[in-house]
């Protein structure tokens, strides 16, 4: 059976005419007539009963009238659905983040412009490391990354897209001799317990925008993959974290931020998605970040 047979019973019912049905769906009254008997070899009875003048229901037909209105009132709400998702109106994006991408405002305002133009998109969010959004999007578990461009790896597989550029601070406890500083260069950290993030678990990320030789004279460093962390780990004591300059917008107790100068003092944000992404929400999302990036 296919949908077409149920549109055409449907018309008759309701018009009790194979004329005025006919004229309704633009066919022939043979071509209608010709269906409608192909319908009754299916159930294997009449669903309608004809007379000169008008068609009536039978007791099947009656039945068959109300699961067809409901059959295809479904097939309508499915592929309104599925025309839904192709234009991004309906479905999910599952976004990966670092913390860089929210306090420097990419991600919230990305967020907001997409969710205002699709609000019935559902949007996943989940702060990861760089090497994991960019591994995540590969293996289809992430449609988006927000990252820093340092610690991502080999990415040609990917598209990205440089988003902004972000300064560099040092957040310290109030009472390490760093806090009296007007700014600090990397030469200023010799010997200093270092809190930074991680790119993965085993990666040292932003070390690497450090001046040469440097690493050689520090002194411990603790890898941190999440931006509270790094600034509890500040917070208490433990060294001299490096975050991004729109850090010092999350007031810690016991925290003063410093701005970082020199070679290291800048990283950029960028985004991380599929070159031949096929889903209509994640397509959107990404035609609006790139928009709102100038792109």
């Amino acid at each position: 059976m296919e949908l077409r047979h149920l549109r055409y019973f449907v018309a008759v019912a309701e018009e009790c005419h194979f004329g005025r049905a006919a004229v309704r769906l633009h066919v022939t009254q043979s071509t209608l007539s010709t269906q409608v008997k192909a319908l009754e070899r299916e159930v294997g009875g009449q669903v309608f009963v004809r007379t000169s003048r008008r068609v009536e229901l039978t007791e099947a037909g009656k039945l068959l009238l109300v699961e067809a209105r409901r059959t295809l009132a479904q097939a309508g709400r499915a592929l309104d659905v599925a025309r839904q998702s192709v234009r991004g109106e309906t479905g999910a994006v599952r976004i990966g983040f670092s913390g860089i991408a929210v306090l420097e405002g990419t991600l919230s305002t990305d967020l907001r412009r997409f969710h205002t133009a699709h609000p019935r998109v559902e949007l996943h969010v989940t702060e990861l490391p760089p090497a994991a959004q960019a591994q995540g999007i590969r293996d289809g578990t992430l449609d988006i990354g927000y990252s820093p461009d340092n610690g991502l790896g080999d990415v040609d597989d990917l598209v990205v897209r440089r988003r902004a550029r972000t300064k560099l601070s040092i957040a310290v406890r109030h009472d390490h001799e760093l806090a009296s500083a007007v700014s600090v260069a990397p030469a200023d950290l010799e010997g200093e317990n270092l809190i930074v993030y991680a790119a993965d678990q085993d990666d040292e990320s932003v070390l690497d925008r450090f001046e040469a030789g440097q690493a050689e004279r520090r002194g411990h460093v603790h890898l941190v993959t999440g931006t509270l962390g790094v600034l509890a780990l500040a917070s208490a004591g433990v060294g001299v974290a490096v975050v991004p300059a729109a850090a010092e917008r999350i007031g810690l107790p016991d925290i003063v931020y410093r701005p970082l100068r020199g070679m290291a003092a800048e990283v950029d944000v960028v985004t991380l998605s599929r070159p031949d992404e096929i889903g209509g929400p994640v397509r959107a999302f990404v035609s609006s970040s790139g928009r709102a990036a100038g792109a």
